[in-house]
C-alpha cells in the first residue's frame, strides 16, 4: 500500500504544483488537497476537501480518508488578520488533529527562514540551530516562529512520526506568485537609501524535490533550503532591466507600500526589512544529512526569472502567493 498524503494549501501555486507532482508519484495511493477555496486551474488526481483547517472539520477529513501523511503548506505571508488567524489556529488545530490520529505517522512542515528574521545585527549566514535576531515579533516572521515552536510540540508528544520542517527561501519564479515576485515585476524597483543587501532565491524544482523527498522518505529534522550563493538589489535591479528608485529609510515603508499599490502591487513589512538588510541562510544541513544538491542557484533562479517575466506581468495576471 502506498501513502495516503493529505496537502494544505492547494489554492497557492506552489500547493497546487507540489499536490499535482506527488499525485503523478506511484508511491503514492491518493493526495488528498485542502483549501478554503479552490486551486485556480486542475489538480490532475488530486481529491479536493474545501474546508478550513481552523475548524474540527480536517480531523474529520485526516480519518474518513484514512490519511498517514501531512504536508503543511497553508502558511500565508499576508498581514490580513485571517491569514494570521489561519497560520496559528489552523495549524494549531491541524497538528491536534494529526495527534489525535493514530495512523499519521509523517508530518511534513513548510516553514520559511523569515523566522530568522532580519536586523543589522544578522550573522553572515544563518544555521538551523541559531536564534532571529530581530523582526520576528510581527507578522509572518513572529506567525513562523510560533507554528515551529507548535511543530516541535507535536514531535515531543508524538515521538513515533517522523516530523520534518523544510525553512524554504524565498521562492522567485514567472509560474509561482511571491513578494518578490510582484516587487521585481515592477517597472522600477524602489530600494533603500544607503543599502544593498545580499539576498538568496528558491527555484520552484528545488522546494518541490524537497518536500517531495521529506514526503516519501523519513528525513527528520529541520533544514534551510534556499539557492546557493547570493545577489544584492542592485545587481538583481541590472539583471532584471528595472531602474532602482531610492528612497530614504525613514519612512520607506510607508512611502513604498503607496508606490507600490500605485503600481498594481503589494508590499509588505518583511520585504522592507529584506531590503534593508538582506538574509542568507546556510544549506550545508541540506546537503549533508537531508541529502539534497539544490539544482539551481540563486543567480541561475533570478536569470530563469528574469527571461520569464515582463513588468507588471504578476500583478496583472493575478494568482496565489507561494
Amino acid at each position: 500500500m502506498g501513502r495516503v498524503v493529505l496537502v494544505t494549501g492547494v489554492a497557492r501555486d506552489l500547493g497546487a504544483l507540489f499536490a499535482r507532482t506527488l499525485a503523478g508519484n506511484p508511491e503514492v495511493d491518493r493526495v488528498v488537497g485542502l483549501d478554503v477555496v479552490p486551486p485556480a486551474g486542475d489538480l490532475r488526481g488530486v481529491k479536493f476537501v474545501r474546508a478550513d483547517i481552523r475548524t474540527p472539520v480536517v480531523g474529520k477529513v485526516i480519518a474518513v480518508e484514512d490519511v498517514d501523511t501531512v504536508v503543511h503548506m497553508n502558511l500565508g505571508s499576508s498581514n490580513r488578520g485571517s491569514v494570521k488567524e489561519t497560520n496559528v489556529i489552523g495549524t494549531m488545530q491541524l497538528l491536534a488533529a494529526c495527534q489525535a490520529a493514530p495512523q499519521v505517522r509523517k508530518l511534513v512542515l513548510q516553514s520559511s527562514t523569515a523566522v530568522y528574521g532580519t536586523s543589522p545585527r544578522d550573522p553572515a549566514m544563518f544555521t538551523e540551530s541559531m536564534s532571529p535576531r530581530a523582526g520576528v515579533r510581527t507578522g509572518f516572521p513572529k506567525d513562523a516562529v510560533e507554528v515551529e515552536g507548535y511543530t516541535r510540540g507535536f514531535a515531543r508528544r508524538r515521538p513515533d512520526a517522523v516530523v520534518t520542517t523544510l525553512r524554504l527561501g524565498t521562492i522567485l519564479s514567472p509560474h509561482v506568485r511571491s513578494a518578490f515576485g510582484d516587487y521585481f515585476s515592477l517597472p522600477a524597483l524602489p530600494a533603500v537609501l544607503g543599502y544593498d543587501p545580499r539576498l538568496q532565491f528558491l527555484h520552484p524544482h528545488d522546494a518541490i524535490e524537497t518536500l517531495r523527498l521529506a514526503t516519501l522518505e523519513d528525513r527528520p529534522g529541520t533544514y534551510n533550503v534556499v539557492g546557493d550563493e547570493v545577489t544584492t538589489v542592485s545587481q538583481a535591479a541590472r539583471r532584471l532591466g528595472r531602474p532602482l528608485v531610492r528612497l530614504p529609510s525613514v519612512g520607506f515603508t510607508s512611502l513604498t507600500y503607496r508606490l507600490v499599490r500605485q503600481m498594481g502591487s503589494r508590499f509588505t513589512p518583511e520585504l522592507s526589512r529584506l531590503l534593508t538588510y538582506g538574509r542568507v541562510a546556510d544549506t550545508a544541513a541540506l546537503r549533508d544529512l537531508f541529502g539534497y544538491e539544490p539544482r539551481y542557484t540563486t543567480p541561475q533562479t533570478l536569470a530563469e526569472f528574469a527571461d520569464g517575466v515582463a513588468p507588471g506581468l504578476l500583478a496583472a495576471v493575478g494568482g496565489h502567493r507561494g
